[in-house]
């Protein structure tokens, strides 16, 4: 989850006696207690009586009877924080900042605002508890999530490629105009999705609520060399794995299949094309993916035969978004550069 700007003029950054790296751990350990924590109050969470689950389409953790202040609390609290992030990006960019491997004041600034608000939400899950789910449909924040990990895709492009190493030409402009840009929308998409829901104790909430609070901490540290660390972005865009597996299993719907093969498939198809591993090993990788499949489907060790088809499932959504989505920009970038009279290049 690169934040590159070339084009971008640098300005000498200030001194810091502070490492990004250092902070990078410091933002981990920060994150993984605040899950720990989330789960030592659990006796003090108020006792809910939940509406039944309806099945797809319904969230289960939400206030059958919502107040003024749980609405009030829960919006107020997103869009408060929401603000503060795209303010403090609006600065760092204005101010054309250089990447560095300490830290600018606004990193701190960013780290400290994320962690007061965080923790705010815990507070508001213990008085009101509820999120800005009562109000919005399930789909919008996974929906969000979705969007980030395409984004991620086109960005990357240039630097990994996108089907085994290899780059497509025509996505290097909207990659481009991603990469100046993407702050906003990965800041919504993260912050939106984390007051979505109540700051629940179950596995699957715990670990959605490690994984946004890391990407948290993954913008916070913007115009950092950290920030552009190909190995702590990649653990940030390969977590989605592990967690989308374990959500799968604890609903017991039969569907971890899906989802592991499938974000399996993105790491095989594209993500590991990005690390610099020699050719044996991503053939190891490629054999180990393969037999994994034959193990599960055709073995039946697990699932069988007949649900083989889930497999290209999430990274058929996912490249059909890239090219969608790609487009999209690119026709915008060329409808402007058209009405500007410049050229699409230069944008």
């Amino acid at each position: 989850m690169t934040d590159t700007t070339p084009d971008q003029v640098s300005q000498s950054p200030r001194k810091s006696p502070l490492d990004s790296t250092g902070a990078m751990w410091a933002g981990v350990a920060f994150c993984l207690g605040y899950v720990v924590l989330i789960y030592l109050l659990k006796p003090f969470m108020p006792q809910i009586d939940f509406a039944p689950d309806t099945g797809f389409a319904h969230y289960y953790w939400k206030l059958t009877d919502p107040t003024f202040w749980s609405r009030a609390t829960a919006w107020g609290g997103y869009i408060l924080h929401q603000v503060t992030i795209w303010g403090l990006i609006y600065y760092a960019q204005e101010k054309k900042l250089s990447y560095t491997k300490g830290l600018h004041p606004v990193n701190i600034w960013a780290m400290g605002a994320n962690a007061a608000f965080v923790m705010f939400h815990l507070l508001q899950t213990h008085i009101w508890y509820d999120g800005t789910a009562q109000d919005t449909h399930i789909m919008t924040s996974q929906g969000s999530v979705i969007l980030l990990l395409v984004m991620v895709l086109i960005m990357e492009n240039q630097r990994r490629g996108i089907l085994f190493g290899k780059k497509v030409g025509w996505l290097a402009e909207p990659g481009r105009a991603m990469r100046k840009y993407h702050g906003y929308i990965f800041s919504w998409a993260v912050i939106y999705t984390f007051w979505y829901h109540p700051m629940e104790t179950t596995i699957g909430h715990l670990m959605g609520t490690f994984y946004t609070t890391m990407i948290m901490l993954q913008g916070s540290l913007m115009f950092t060399r950290t920030h552009t660390n190909k190995y702590w972005t990649f653990t940030m865009e390969f977590f989605v794995v592990v967690h989308g597996t374990i959500v799968a299993l604890m609903h017991g719907n039969g569907q971890w299949g899906q989802f592991l093969f499938g974000f399996l498939a993105m790491f095989i198809i594209t993500q590991m094309h990005g690390l610099g591993l020699s050719k044996w090993l991503r053939w190891a990788f490629l054999a180990a993916y393969i037999g994994a499949i034959a193990l599960v489907y055709v073995a039946g060790v697990g699932r069988g035969m007949e649900n083989i088809a889930e497999v290209p499932r999430v990274p058929a959504v996912e490249y059909a978004l890239v090219f969608m989505i790609g487009a999209i920009v690119w026709l915008g970038i060329w409808m402007i550069a058209k009405l500007s009279g410049t050229d699409r290049a230069n944008a």
